[in-house]
């Protein structure tokens, strides 16, 4: 969360005061369509036909596009190994078997890995915007037409950020965002599906709330309504996230700008060297990215005073050597809900190692990461810079 504030609370104050806190309701009782105006706002800023707001985070987003794909059991999905596993657990979720796939130096899936991974069961590509760095989405989605397979974006560190002009999330056939205190736009939790297919955005739909068979908008769907699961969103979330969307636009320019005075400075001098972008124009500047011969030079300049850097093989979470129930295969809560012993899975890429990419383990041993704010002072920015140039020069 970077910015919060009376917009917000007066905007969820209208809420309480209307009594009408659960997102299905008639306008002419009172009801303020608050998740629904969210929704229309937010599929038009993202540039697609429709979007969803949801109660479960980013996974929920991940787990109703996949469910709206027609995903599950007997089906592979292409993850990559530095995400949080949220990205594979979703997979799980639907019965499916994630194949983890290396990244390359942008810190995102490298085209070349998924490509060698596609086989006969492969039905996805989830390419994850980590930190808000783009993937590059040109070359996955023509690998994707190429193969016949789907591409659902995983935006959750991403929120508004984009590639090659065009929004992240609208590239593929859908995309998920996660609105939890961490990511740039926030409810404290929360997440959301976005897509152009009518076909998904039902499935989803449905997939994302139980009770569909009673709302009133049904009539207007041409899948069967099926039993789903319980993510609706509520009248609060929506009036939290449409004020924070008011807020995106300033949010991105003032991280883009810092993150550009920081490559603007710092480019080209001694011992520094940026990790390559997809898109620097797109990139959402949650961080400034530096990259290292080696993993001794990454963290003597993470750990050099003042600079306050981070590696991310330190994340743990985010790095799927630490995924432990997925290596396990330890998934639901009884046996026969385990998608590693489902017998459509029989047959499939089921097995994992520690060491399995190693390619994705090395560049995040000699990557480091300066988090940016929004809100930093311009003497902030200058003495971030300052004190990296200094830490730079004595590799």
């Amino acid at each position: 969360m970077y910015r919060l504030g009376q917009k917000e609370i007066d905007e969820v104050s209208k809420v309480i005061k209307a009594r009408k806190m659960f997102r299905v309701g008639d306008p002419k009782t009172g009801h303020l369509q608050e998740a629904n105006r969210f929704e229309k706002e937010w599929a038009h800023t993202i540039g697609v036909k429709h979007a969803l707001l949801l109660s479960g985070g980013g996974t929920a987003g991940l787990m109703a596009g996949l469910a709206g794909m027609g995903i599950g059991p007997g089906d592979e999905v292409i993850v990559p190994g530095y995400t949080f596993m949220a990205t594979a657990a979703a997979v799980l979720m639907v019965g499916a078997i994630p194949v983890i796939a290396e990244i390359n130096e942008t810190l995102t899936l490298d085209p070349r890995d998924v490509e060698k991974k596609i086989g006969p069961h492969t039905k996805a590509i989830i390419p994850v915007h980590m930190c808000g760095i783009p993937a590059d989405m040109k070359t996955l989605t023509a690998l994707a037409r190429k193969h016949k397979i789907k591409v659902l974006e995983d935006c959750c560190q991403a929120d508004g950020g984009s590639f090659r002009g065009k929004r992240l999330g609208s590239w593929g056939q859908a995309g998920a965002y996660s609105f939890n205190d961490f990511k740039i736009m926030s409810a404290g939790e929360g997440g959301a599906l976005v897509t152009n297919d009518d076909k998904i955005f039902e499935r989803a739909g449905i997939y994302s709330d139980s009770g569909t068979t009673f709302r009133p908008y049904v009539k207007n769907f041409t899948v069967p309504i099926f039993l789903g699961f319980q993510f609706r969103s509520t009248e609060i979330m929506g009036a939290i996230l449409r004020m924070q969307l008011q807020r995106l636009a300033g949010m991105l320019a003032d991280l883009r700008r810092i993150r550009a005075r920081f490559v603007a400075k710092l480019k080209g001098n001694p011992g520094i060297r940026f990790a390559p972008s997809n898109d620097p124009k797109g990139d959402c500047g949650v961080v400034a990215s530096f990259q290292f011969k080696s993993e001794a030079l990454a963290r003597a300049f993470a750990k050099a005073e003042g600079v306050g850097g981070w590696l991310p093989i330190d994340s743990g979470k985010h790095v799927y050597s630490n995924w432990d129930p997925i290596l396990k295969h330890r998934v639901g809560h009884s046996p026969g809900m385990n998608p590693y012993r489902m017998p459509n899975n029989k047959g499939l890429r089921l097995n994992y190692t520690k060491n399995m990419c190693p390619r994705t383990l090395d560049i995040l041993k000699r990557t480091v990461f300066i988090s940016l704010h929004p809100d930093w002072t311009e003497a902030q920015v200058r003495t971030r810079i300052a004190v990296c140039r200094k830490a730079g020069a004595s590799l």
